[in-house]
């Protein structure tokens, strides 16, 4: 048996719109991202298939950020 978590960032919905829907808005966000894109749910839906598959097989226990990097960004971890 295997039990792994995923960690996402802010992803691009509807209950996140607020964070991009000005230039300006984007900008500010994007400060905070140092992968300087916001996750698209595909990205989310590419690793949790990734670790359903076979190819993950040995991985368990593990908890899988996809965030851009921002979890380990300190303006991030100070919460901005």
């Amino acid at each position: 048996m295997r039990a792994d978590g995923v960690a996402p960032a802010a992803i691009r919905t509807p209950i996140n719109s607020h964070g991009w829907e000005t230039p300006a808005a984007d900008r500010q966000l994007m400060t905070l991202v140092p992968y300087k894109r916001i996750d698209e749910p595909e990205d989310i839906a590419q690793a949790v298939a990734w670790l359903l598959s076979d190819a993950a097989d040995y991985v368990t226990g593990a908890t899988l950020f996809i965030d851009g990097d921002m979890t380990v960004y300190h303006h991030f971890a100070a919460g901005g």
